[in-house]
């Protein structure tokens, strides 16, 4: 038989267990909880924009490590396209990336640094950026011009056919119209001795030789 000093209690043996377990833990768990966080970015996780910022700001719970080539940003639009300039730029806490273009949409942010234990960290986040409408200027509606109505020009007048001077000059001279009056009554009489008075004097003429 084993000596009663020499036994165990069970409740010894179990917070033995328990004891050793937390200190596992405690060590597995030391190591994570000694890396920095992000505390905050500029602009916010999930912020609505109306024009891409100059520069995007991320702060940390301690002083990175490393230069600027350790502690990098992406930032990219819908389509894929990087909007950094230049790159990251570490002052303690802070990690500081100038942008540049023109976009819209949901602008999505990977960052990679290394934080004060050493380690590298890193994460990402999104924002969105919508560009105002332009509202549009109504357009003027044109008066009408009154045309001038054209006045109406008084009808030329038929130019005065020019007489010659041969017209005037027959116009003017009586003669023909004498002459032409004095061969008409010659005629007259003419006709008028042919028809009428030359047989009155032969019928006269025969009665007198009937008559010896």
């Amino acid at each position: 038989m084993t000596p009663d000093r020499f036994r165990i209690h069970p409740l010894t043996v179990l917070a033995t267990v328990l004891l050793m377990a937390l200190t596992v833990l405690w060590g597995a768990a030391s190591p994570a909880a000694a890396h920095d966080e992000l505390v905050s970015t500029d602009p916010p996780a999930g912020a609505e924009l109306t024009a891409l910022p100059e520069a995007l700001t991320l702060t940390f719970s301690a002083e990175l490590l490393g230069g600027d080539e350790a502690n990098q940003v992406q930032v990219t639009d819908a389509a894929g396209t990087a909007l950094t300039d230049g790159p990251a730029v570490v002052a303690g806490t802070t990690l500081t990336q100038a942008l540049a273009g023109d976009a819209s949409g949901s602008i999505q942010v990977v960052w990679r640094v290394v934080s004060s234990d050493g380690h590298p960290i890193s994460g990402e986040f999104a924002f969105t950026v919508t560009p105002p409408v332009p509202a549009e200027t109504p357009t003027a509606t044109p008066e009408p011009i009154e045309t001038a109505q054209p006045t109406p020009s008084a009808e030329p007048s038929p130019a005065a056919t020019p007489i010659s001077d041969e017209d005037a000059a027959g116009a003017a001279d009586p003669l023909p119209w004498i002459v032409g009056a004095i061969v008409l009554v010659v005629v007259i009489g003419l006709v008028l001795y042919l028809l009428v008075i030359r047989p009155r004097r032969a019928r006269a003429g025969s009665g007198t030789r009937d008559g010896r």
